[in-house]
């Protein structure tokens, strides 16, 4: 249970650094950029992928290179909720991306649906309606609209991530391989698209961004050991990681942040957790 709880805490200690770096005047492109960089050094020297012995022609690149685009678009997507929409909840809406990945594995993968993953799923998306309604009840309209906009994003950005994961597994490749191989794309083209904006380097964007895909990296590490260790017992993974980063992130944005915790966000929260505990039971 110490490595759930610890990759909870990373999870939301990425929010809580992006957050605190815009308010203080960070490029969050910047830190996304390096914070891959550092992400494929360690995963290299954490799951040890055999990148010598990699088939250039059975290789999924384009599968890679899309993975390598939408990351660092999503990461950006994150940012700019956490500083529209607040960090509780961005992390609600984050966690419940799942649903959308069941509903893919239904549609796309034909996988069965039991009562209890029907019953997760409409609660779960019944739980991001409220968030998305509860966004649009503040005094400023752009800022609610932009709010509303990056929470989707990031609804359903990581649903695409994982959908896309999921096939890249489903073809029989090694997990460490592409994990590696997919943060090393997305730092190629993010510092790519930063030297053609004409970016100004900064040596604190760089430290800021190594320390994010430290924590970001920490996340995906011990999540990935959770399962190993408690390889009979998904559904504790899977419900504990989820329930404590919501929770976390309702701490941190009440205590931290002092983010308002409104009916329709309280209706939001309630549902989301309801969803993820149904889900857990279907595993």
């Amino acid at each position: 249970m110490e490595l759930i709880f610890s990759a909870a805490l990373c999870s939301v200690l990425v929010s809580i650094l992006l957050k605190f770096a815009k308010n203080k005047g960070f490029d969050a492109l910047q830190m996304i950029a390096w914070n891959y960089a550092i992400a494929s050094i360690l995963s290299y020297l954490w799951f040890k992928p055999d990148l010598a012995h990699i088939s250039v022609s059975a290789t999924p690149w384009w599968l890679i290179i899309v993975l390598g685009m939408v990351l660092p678009s999503i990461f950006l997507c994150l940012a700019k909720s956490l500083q529209t929409a607040g960090i509780l909840k961005t992390e609600i809406a984050q966690r419940l991306s799942v649903v959308l990945s069941l509903l893919a594995a239904y549609f796309l993968f034909q996988e069965q649906f039991s009562q209890l993953k029907m019953a997760g799923v409409t609660l779960g998306i019944t739980a991001v309606l409220c968030l998305i309604f509860s966004q649009a009840g503040s005094s400023n309209t752009n800022l609610n609209r932009k709010g509303m906009l990056f929470l989707l994003s990031v609804w359903v950005g990581y649903a695409i991530v994982d959908i896309l994961l999921k096939y890249t597994t489903s073809l029989g490749l090694q997990f460490p391989v592409i994990l590696t191989l997919m943060f090393i794309c997305a730092f190629i083209l993010s510092i790519v698209y930063l030297f053609i904006q004409k970016t100004q380097w900064k040596i604190k964007n760089v430290i800021a961004g190594l320390l994010l895909g430290l924590l970001n990296f920490a996340n995906i590490a011990l999540y990935v050991k959770a399962h190993i260790l408690l390889k009979d017992s998904p559904a504790i993974v899977f419900a504990g990681m989820n329930i404590l980063v919501v929770l976390f992130g309702v701490l941190a944005g009440l205590f931290i942040f002092k983010e308002k915790l409104k009916k329709m966000t309280t209706l939001g929260l309630v549902l989301g957790l309801a969803g993820v505990v149904c889900l857990a039971l279907a595993i």
